[in-house]
């Protein structure tokens, strides 16, 4: 065989060997699920299947990721869930007549959790950008009622 042939066509029965094991090796497999469901926005369930695939292959790069990106949304999600419980109070007792002292107080309690539990959120590059633009217009609406709340 030609030599200059030998090493193009090595090369390229290595990458399809790599390709075939990607796709074939259960650790791989499940870290591509757990990437679709990432994608389909399933964060608990991306994040259950990253951490199957970690745990057959630590050595398992993408699976490490995405176990990591399901995580910090997890976390927006939670501070976005726990911001509209918040809002939903806020507004019941904004409907009332007469606010009282109390009332005042618990709206500020509430805005003050909101306000410092975002500082405590860490966006990557990767975690989905709608997730980061709600999490920021409730902190933003938050900071501006605890303005109003203090005055």
């Amino acid at each position: 065989m030609n030599s200059k042939y030998f090493f193009p066509l090595s090369a390229l029965v290595f990458l399809l060997v790599m390709i075939i094991y990607f796709f074939l090796h259960p650790s791989y497999e499940k870290s591509l699920e757990a990437k679709y469901y990432y994608e389909m926005g399933e964060y608990e369930k991306a994040y259950k299947v990253a951490n199957e695939a970690f745990s057959l292959d630590v050595y398992n790069r993408m699976a490490s990721t995405v176990m990591a990106q399901s995580k910090t949304a997890l976390k927006y999600k939670k501070y976005i869930e726990e911001a509209k419980k918040y809002m939903q109070e806020i507004n019941a007792i904004a409907s009332k007549p007469n606010i009282t002292d109390a009332d005042r107080a618990k709206i500020k309690m509430m805005s003050q959790i909101v306000v410092d539990s975002y500082v405590k959120l860490a966006p990557s590059v990767i975690t989905d950008k709608a997730l980061i633009e709600e999490a920021r217009k409730y902190h933003d609406n938050f900071e501006k009622l605890l303005e109003k709340v203090d005055r």
